[in-house]
């Protein structure tokens, strides 16, 4: 996956010089052009890199939204004056086995607004969360594995 990264990140940096223009939406295209002319010159070869750049970038745009989401609860409940908050700790199973992965969720949860991470069982298949608006516990655990740990394991697997 290395490989046609730089090869992309190459072709950009050709592009831009040949445009002669250095601002961010050059880049953009640069990088946009490069990655469509890679996927018809190396074909089935990269395939991984191909598949990873949509995926990380539904990702990043998914995480946003849930960002945005959580944001937007947490400042409604703070600037109303009854308070909807019904705290709790809920325990998430894994799916998630290497450190990296575990790590990331764990991140990505308490990044978000309203939700953070505790603590891993020692055997490594449960995360304990600690919610801000617990309703359902199983619709927040189906969130988190419907949601961010999918997402994140078909990004890095």
């Amino acid at each position: 996956m290395r490989k046609p990264l730089l090869l992309n990140i190459v072709l950009t940096l050709v592009w831009v010089a040949l445009t002669g223009a250095y601002v961010l939406d050059n880049f953009v295209l640069g990088f946009a052009l490069g990655f469509i002319a890679l996927r018809f010159a190396l074909g089935k070869t990269a395939r991984r890199y191909f598949l990873f750049l949509p995926r990380l970038t539904g990702f990043i745009l998914f995480f946003i939204w849930e960002l945005l989401k959580s944001n937007f609860q947490v400042a409604l409940d703070v600037i109303t004056p009854p308070f909807y908050m019904k705290p709790g700790i809920v325990a998430v199973p894994l799916d998630a086995q290497t450190d990296a992965e575990i790590s990331l969720l764990a991140n990505l949860i308490t990044l978000t607004p309203g939700t953070l991470s505790l603590d891993v069982s020692d055997d490594r298949k449960v995360l304990y969360v600690h919610v801000m608006y617990l309703n359902d516990e199983q619709q927040f655990v189906d969130s988190i594995k419907r949601g961010f740990e999918r997402r994140l394991l078909n990004l890095m697997r």
